[in-house]
């Protein structure tokens, strides 16, 4: 009978540690990067009788597992248990244990069967041992830096919408703030169908004006992807127009408000820099060339009408953010798995990436933080070390595993991107330092590319590998 149990200590009470668990977006923070997992239904929180139905992808295979709640102890403990999934039983006990005045102990205890009884444990018995615990060793770094962060700069629960709440970054900041305590409306291009969503049409500039009034901040991440297909004409209008529009029929409607919000956090890219080689960037630098360049400055202008209405208004020059699932990083993986490739193009193009988890956590230090209230206009948001695409392929190799072949020629980046997209996006150099966050002390939980990607790619300190 399998049974599995990891204990962590955190510098925070156990109701605390409790509260974080209970509160929305937990599932979201805890579910590996590595995984694919879709929420089918949800009810009911962690209280007895609560219910989750995912989908789990493993390959082409699409797997069932429904779980239930049980044993629910406020402030103390909750059970949930499959009644239909891939083991033959899996019952997971989380237990909240106080050890002091801010401090308690998290226990998960798990007691599981695999299918086809002994044999199903002679073949795939380690093989899910090791899932479970790269799986429970991320869920407890994943809670004490979300708890950290949160205990440092946001003791006072804030009001925020956040448009883009779909995407990558939006969809984790909604959860990474809810679960700290935070109120978070999502502002949606639809008619709202809950209380927590705020009606927005970027077309006509009509939005819920009383849902907005009073709120501590906006942060807008809505955007058409910049890849995913060739940059036909109607492609770069969508990506320019709905930059530039949504921004600012947003700006306006915050510029209107009886109470405008404390700050507004408005997305852009490092895409402003242009490509320039092995010129050192920061906040300072002036504007590149070439099609996205163009775009940034459109769409970081496009604030105007929220600036003169005296609303604090913060440009997020986003980079490569690290995610395996979604954006460059995952690419990446995937030229790794299929060819092993050393680089990209010559290698020498600089790539200034950022861990995800830093995105949010720059967030809300420029929401809550004494230093980064104190900024506006443009902050990057990036790693502080750019690293070389030959630096990150090869780093990527070490920590995950595989065997470096060949480069994939410029050529073909040009060909499967287009040529446009390939000198702009993975063949740009873009050598950028993040200043302003260095400078108001700000704190990166992964300021290194090889502990980011350990964390996000479930790699052990024992050499374990990838999901």
């Amino acid at each position: 009978m399998p049974e599995f149990s990891r204990r962590t200590g955190y510098p925070v009470s156990a109701l605390k540690l409790y509260d974080w668990h209970a509160r929305p977006g937990a599932f979201e923070r805890l579910v590996p990067p590595w995984e694919s997992i879709e929420v089918l239904e949800q009810s009911g929180g962690i209280a007895d009788g609560a219910r989750q139905v995912m989908r789990i992808q493993q390959g082409p295979v699409g797997v069932i597992w429904e779980a239930h709640h049980r044993d629910h102890i406020e402030g103390r403990q909750f059970v949930d248990e499959q009644v239909r999934g891939p083991f033959k039983r899996w019952r997971h006990t989380h237990r909240f244990e106080d050890l002091g005045p801010e401090q308690s102990l998290l226990i998960d205890e798990v007691d599981y069967a695999l299918p086809m009884g002994a044999l199903g444990s002679f073949f795939g018995g380690r093989f899910a041992e090791d899932l479970v615990e790269a799986m429970f060793a991320f869920r407890h770094r994943r809670t004490g830096d979300d708890l950290r962060r949160h205990q440092a700069l946001s003791q006072t629960p804030l009001r925020v919408a956040v448009s883009g709440s779909s995407g990558t970054i939006g969809r984790a900041l909604v959860a990474f703030l809810s679960t700290g305590g935070h109120e978070v409306l999502k502002i949606v291009r639809r008619r709202a169908m809950a209380p927590d969503e705020i009606a927005w049409s970027v077309d006509t500039g009509e939005v819920e004006h009383h849902k907005l009034e009073g709120l501590d901040a906006v942060v807008h991440l809505a955007g058409e992807p910049v890849l995913g297909e060739r940059w036909s004409t109607a492609k770069r209008r969508r990506i320019d127009e709905s930059r530039s529009h949504g921004t600012r029929a947003l700006a306006r409607a915050l510029a209107e408000l009886k109470t405008p919000p404390g700050v507004f956090l408005s997305a852009s890219a490092i895409g402003f820099y242009g490509d320039r080689g092995e010129e050192a960037l920061d906040e300072s630098s002036d504007a590149g060339e070439g099609f996205l360049a163009e775009v940034c400055q459109r769409w970081e202008a496009a604030t105007e009408a929220a600036q003169n209405a005296g609303v604090r208004t913060v440009h997020l020059r986003i980079g490569q953010v690290l995610d395996p699932r979604h954006g460059a990083f995952a690419e990446l993986r995937r030229a790794r798995k299929l060819g092993g490739a050393t680089h990209i193009g010559s290698g020498a193009q600089f790539m200034s990436w950022i861990d995800l988890d830093d995105v949010l956590g720059a967030i809300l230090f420029l929401m809550a933080d004494e230093g980064g209230r104190a900024l506006k206009g443009p902050v990057n948001l990036v790693a502080p070390r750019a690293q070389t695409n030959a630096e990150v392929m090869a780093t990527m190799a070490r920590v995950l595993g595989g065997v470096k072949l060949m480069p994939v020629p410029g050529a073909a980046v040009k060909t499967i991107l287009g040529a446009d997209a390939a000198r702009e996006t993975a063949l740009a150099s873009q050598r950028v330092a993040p200043r302003r966050l260095i400078d108001a002390g700000f704190e990166f939980y992964y300021p290194e590319l090889d502990a980011a990607l350990e964390m996000k790619f479930g790699v052990t300190n024992e050499g374990g590998s990838e999901g």
